[in-house]
């Protein structure tokens, strides 16, 4: 399989229910038993922590990616195999747009959502190709899929923008359309 830098999106609450970091830790321990790198915000808590963690404990690889405020509030994974200190959100999400071959949000909150519709948008407008997939294993995105399909109702947005993202609800679903879509890319690139 080929070894890709994944960025997963993901909720930084200590206010969720114990399911979403099991999810969390089965996410990273997929990514790390194949090897790949985990680029995170470069927190420590939450989904965010038990994501890196477990990654690293599978011998996968992580890079965080962390404003200077946020380490300042001593939430940041120092654990980090690499960790990247910005000056504000928007350099953060800049790196890791670099750094990553693709995008995985999980549940989360109003950040996780900014995170994915930002990469949605930009690969809406092919200003980069690489995957974007959502892991909903319980419809925490419903309703916003409910909303982009009245916004395609509405002419608003494009049915071809809503087929750039790929919805999955279990983690080898995730790590397929990833990898699937990676290799895909690989492949054009090289040709």
């Amino acid at each position: 399989m080929t070894k890709l830098n994944i960025c997963v999106f993901c909720s930084s609450s200590d206010h969720i229910d114990a399911r979403y970091l099991e999810l969390a830790d089965d996410v990273g321990r997929a990514i790390g038993e194949n090897s790949w790198t985990c680029v995170s915000g470069g927190g420590s808590v939450s989904m965010m922590g038990r994501l890196v963690r477990s990654v690293r404990a599978h011998g996968g690889h992580t890079i965080g990616v962390i404003p200077q405020a946020l380490k300042d509030r001593e939430v940041a994974d120092l654990d980090a195999d690499e960790l990247v200190v910005t000056h504000d959100m928007r350099q953060r999400k800049g790196i890791m747009d670099e750094r990553s071959d693709g995008f995985l949000a999980l549940p989360g909150g109003i950040g996780t959502l900014e995170e994915l519709m930002e990469v949605w948008t930009s690969r809406s407008l092919t200003m980069h190709d690489k995957p974007v997939v959502v892991l909903d294993p319980w419809d925490d995105y419903a309703l916003l899929r409910a909303q982009v399909a009245a916004w395609v109702d509405r002419g608003f947005v494009s049915q071809a923008s809503v087929d750039r993202v790929h919805w999955t609800t279990t983690v080898d679903e995730a790590l397929d359309a990833l990898s699937d879509s990676g290799m895909s890319r690989e492949t054009s690139v090289m040709e």
